[in-house]
């Protein structure tokens, strides 16, 4: 089985998908068969894919604008990628818009559908494509790929996808060792986007409620594509209350992310939708206590290892945190349960899945001409 895999997410600075397409790719090259082959697919005409990214996979490296392939794509079903890439018999795009082919079968990836919903602040192809096409691909896809039981619900109710056809595949936890021993005054963690689904002008709400009645509260950092100047995260953190409190320090490399969970004494996940919520998966790896919204996937992937809140309800962020920092116990007790549940998530039982899911495409893929 010939597999070309979208891997263009990764190419440069990796948010979520990029994480996902990189380490997934990693773990697939593990699980592949002996007819099987891997080939990782990216275009642009400036950043170049290092051919030696991923050892036991091949590259194609298109000199391609990646926004003019994208609208040749989405709107214009063309070129197929053999065109591109050479002959395949599966091609996934990490995305949930199709990759157009002549004979392979089509697999998308739903990581969230956040799109539907609200879209500001996301990219021009993501409001221009996503919401109108998002449906009809991925009905029309071999495989439907998710990372979450949340994300399975969303792609059957609001898509029409058939649950045969869709394969759970969650990220695995990091490789990070667990910290030897918490800070007793780390800053207040939350690594997210400025898109007002991450709710961080909630958080910052529920920051100031804290200090109010907490006045000793640690910092809160903010991490993550920096908001752009009309963002009105950039106002509240001028508010005399947050002045030297709160700061943002804008995207963060792996290193620098780990850097920050080492140090914090919790990280707040404060989402109103949200497909997974790795940020909290890779707090519990290295033993931070999690306060995270009760929203989308996150009940799922934190279960008891934290403290759930509704986001919407006033005053239960900034309670939640004020318990999570004043109760060592239930600190502790967050902690332990966290290491619990990060070790149920690995990144080579997820490849195992997503195999499966390829040769059913295929067979989906043969069985309509």
């Amino acid at each position: 089985m010939r597999i070309l895999l979208d891997y263009r997410p990764a190419l440069v600075r990796r948010t979520g998908v990029g994480e996902y397409a990189h380490f997934l790719a990693d773990a697939l090259v593990l699980e592949l068969g002996p007819s099987d082959t891997l080939t990782l697919f990216s275009s642009s005409w400036k950043d170049r894919l290092d051919t030696g990214r991923l050892a036991g996979a091949s590259v194609v490296d298109a000199r391609v604008p990646v926004h003019i392939l994208n609208f040749a794509w989405h709107r214009l079903a063309w070129p197929p990628v053999e065109a591109l890439a050479g002959p395949c018999d599966v091609v996934h795009a990490l995305h949930p818009l199709l990759i157009p082919t002549r004979r392979a079968a089509q697999v998308v990836s739903v990581h969230d559908l956040y799109f539907l919903d609200d879209a500001r602040g996301t990219a021009v192809e993501v409001r221009r494509d996503y919401a109108a096409l998002a449906a009809d691909h991925a009905r029309r896809a071999d495989a439907v790929i998710v990372i979450s039981k949340y994300g399975a619900g969303q792609a059957q109710t609001r898509l029409g996808v058939a649950a045969d056809r869709i394969a759970i595949c969650p990220p695995g936890a990091p490789p990070w060792p667990r910290r030897k021993a918490p800070p007793s005054d780390g800053p207040i963690v939350c690594i997210a986007s400025s898109e007002p689904r991450k709710n961080v002008v909630g958080l910052l709400d529920a920051y100031e409620q804290l200090v109010r009645t907490m006045p000793n509260a640690p910092a809160l950092v903010l991490a993550g594509r920096p908001p752009d100047q009309s963002s009105p995260i950039l106002s509240q953190l001028k508010r005399p209350a947050l002045e030297g409190k709160a700061r943002h320090v804008g995207y963060v490399s792996d290193s620098e992310r780990l850097r920050l969970y080492e140090q914090a004494s919790l990280v707040v996940v404060p989402s109103l939708d949200e497909g997974f919520g790795m940020t909290a998966l890779e707090a519990m790896t290295v033993g931070v206590p999690v306060v995270a919204s009760n929203r989308g996937a996150l009940p799922e992937v934190v279960s008891d290892a934290g403290l759930l809140v509704d986001p919407s309800t006033n005053g239960s962020l900034a309670d939640a945190m004020g318990r999570m920092l004043r109760d060592r116990a239930l600190a502790e007790r967050s902690v332990e349960a966290g290491f619990r549940r990060a070790a149920l998530f690995t990144w080579s039982a997820s490849a195992r899945e997503l195999r499966k899911a390829y040769v059913d495409a295929v067979t989906r893929r043969h069985e309509r001409g």
